[in-house]
């Protein structure tokens, strides 16, 4: 039997890369009318490559493990990277140009190696998921408690609240993986 995943270009696949299409192009279409938004050649490329490459590592993965826990683990895991970088190149999670930020750069980072290492496996998905929520947990933790965070009214209670939430994503996807882990092999 074949998956929805392996038949080709199914609607699902042709909305993922019309929003993704549609991300890139609004900028574009934004410089028209704005002269806020001036974004060159450089800014699309790197909003290319952070829009592509999830994407293109989930068809990647759906087609090789084909069931649906499965793939909403990878999905919220990719959204939840997804976003954790595009806010922290916005604004940062503590703060522009706070060299804090390249923490949640590094904690991304970790969390492809353990992917990686698990050789995308459901089961050792699920661990590298729950171990990326607890070092995310952790960090927050860390630095919520550093000197220069507590000297800011609020900031503190700002990044354990939006590490909570990434943490939370982050569980979210273990749960998933967990879960295709214990379904029965589709052989």
């Amino acid at each position: 039997m074949v998956s929805d995943v392996q038949k080709g270009w199914n609607g699902w696949r042709v909305a993922r890369w019309s929003i993704a299409a549609a991300l890139l192009l609004t900028p574009l279409v934004m410089m028209q009318f704005s002269d806020e938004w001036n974004w060159g050649p450089g800014a699309f490329a790197l909003a290319g490559v952070m829009v592509g490459s999830p994407l293109l590592l989930y068809e990647r993965s759906a087609r090789i493990w084909p069931s649906l826990a499965y793939r909403g683990g990878l999905a919220v895991a990719l959204a939840t990277a997804f976003v954790l970088i595009w806010i922290n190149l916005a604004v940062g999670i503590v703060g522009e140009d706070n060299p804090v930020n390249l923490s949640f750069f590094l904690l991304v980072f970790t969390s492809a190696v353990g992917v990686f290492a698990a050789g995308f496996r459901p089961d050792g998905m699920a661990r590298a998921m729950l171990g990326t929520a607890v070092v995310q947990m952790l960090l927050a933790l860390a630095i919520a408690t550093a000197p220069p965070t507590q000297r800011e009214p609020g900031a503190a209670m700002g990044v354990l609240l939006l590490c909570s939430f990434f943490a939370a994503l982050w569980l979210v996807s273990a749960a998933l993986f967990f879960k295709a882990s214990k379904a029965p092999s589709e052989s």
